[in-house]
């Protein structure tokens, strides 16, 4: 009596959160351009200037330059990504001139060192004294000075421009900007540099500091971006292509439940709520980890749903042949589910071996497919193994199956033992 009440408390508290949540899950989803509408632009970067050398940090750092562009252009959610060692991905929904995103995407991060020109108001510098270039590549470092606070060190490569502007801006501020953006507080001259050298100094965190730096050397070393590849997915496509993508994995799944419970009776009802039960949590999954879901997102999910289905099919043909061996039918369900167990799992495995070298040496789309395969196969696992041989296993022992019929087993396909 304890198993079937354990049983039937299980099944209903998972089915009402799952009928209670489902709808605010499905509107939390975040769809990727393909299935929504909007622009893809995959670039090629290399330095501004020949012979330079191209870093992952200012690989990194033009992408989150790319991002802030893209929020000044009114786009909603821009996604930046960098892939290898050279190239970043720009996704941006709601794109209504591409042409303007092109030209203002592709201009280079630029590094400024401002001074206030005369007739400039309080707080407003308009004259460049030093850009990106005028610095030595990579020689921002951060240290910390003697009441150990920290500061960035710096290297120009003209000595004699470096000591003719200290020396004009003494007791001044010059101000550092990123495109048209101020970086923190105007740092003030304090001395004439006659070494290239100098040190900024404010009221800095160290990782304010360390961004700072990070920004100097990004200066030092501007990227040319080259446009790769490109699509325009329009609104009105992207919600057709969602639409009857939905529906025709609703049918496709009404189909696969019905032919669980036709074939395979009460335990094919168990294995149909594992499938819904497993279908519910990768949902969950694709809004606690922000996952964005596309096109070649949603046959992963089908591609795993359909794993899960044959899972649940192998389990079942292995318990009935152990009924059919004439074995008692709490015999078979152990039987059928440990010697299922090890060819469901093997195959699995394997899998996701696969998907992990794709995830690993794949780009953009192919990586999203491989991720999403991974994490459904990682979630069949719990539910169409673990849970579902849990639920037959206590509907067996609580007595409720105890005919083979209610396996789909006809008593004359019995042996005798």
């Amino acid at each position: 009596m304890k198993r079937l009440l354990s049983f039937i408390i299980t099944v209903l508290v998972l089915t009402g959160v799952m009928a209670f949540t489902t709808p605010g899950l499905l509107d939390r989803v975040r769809l990727g351009l393909d299935l929504k509408g909007g622009f893809e632009i995959l670039y090629h970067a290399e330095p501004m200037e020949t012979g330079g050398t191209l870093t992952r940090a200012s690989l990194q750092k033009t992408a989150e330059s790319l991002e802030k562009r893209a929020n000044a252009l009114g786009t909603s959610e821009p996604e930046v990504t960098t892939e290898g060692t050279d190239r970043i991905r720009l996704k941006i929904a709601g794109v209504t001139d591409e042409a303007e995103v092109r030209k203002k995407m592709k201009e280079p991060a630029v590094l400024t060192f401002r001074s206030a020109a005369e007739g400039d108001a309080a707080g407003v510098y308009s004259k460049i004294e030093l850009v990106g270039s005028d610095f030595v590549e990579n020689a921002a470092e951060v240290q910390r000075n003697n009441l150990n606070q920290p500061e960035i060190s710096i290297t120009v490569k003209d000595k004699k421009k470096f000591a003719e502007i200290t020396e004009r801006l003494l007791g001044k501020e010059l101000a550092i900007y990123l495109d048209d953006q101020l970086l923190g507080n105007p740092p003030f001259v304090r001395a004439v540099l006659t070494d290239g050298k100098a040190s900024i100094s404010g009221n800095y965190t160290i990782d304010e500091a360390r961004a700072l730096a990070d920004t100097i050397n990004l200066g030092a070393l501007p990227l040319k971006l080259t446009e790769k590849y490109s699509q325009s997915v329009g609104a009105t496509l992207g919600k057709q292509s969602l639409d009857q993508t939905i529906k025709a994995g609703l049918v496709g799944s009404l189909i696969i439940l019905i032919f669980m419970m036709w074939m395979y009776r009460l335990p094919g009802v168990l294995a149909s709520f594992a499938l819904i039960l497993h279908t519910w949590l990768l949902i969950l999954v694709f809004v606690i980890a922000d996952f964005t879901l596309t096109l070649p997102g949603i046959a992963a999910f089908i591609l795993g749903i359909g794993m899960a289905v044959d899972a649940n099919i192998i389990t079942n043909e292995r318990i009935r042949e152990e009924m059919r061996s004439g074995k008692s039918i709490l015999s078979s369900v152990k039987a059928g589910n440990k010697t299922s167990f090890r060819t469901v799992m093997d195959a699995n495995v394997t899998t996701i071996i696969v998907a992990a070298v794709m995830f690993a040496f794949g780009t953009g789309a192919v990586k999203g497919f491989a991720l999403i395969l991974i994490v459904e196969i990682v979630l069949s696992i719990v539910t169409n193994l673990y849970f579902a041989h849990w639920l037959l296993t206590v509907l067996v022992k609580a007595g409720t199956l105890k005919k083979p019929k209610q396996f789909g087993v006809k008593e004359s396909d019995i042996r005798a033992l």
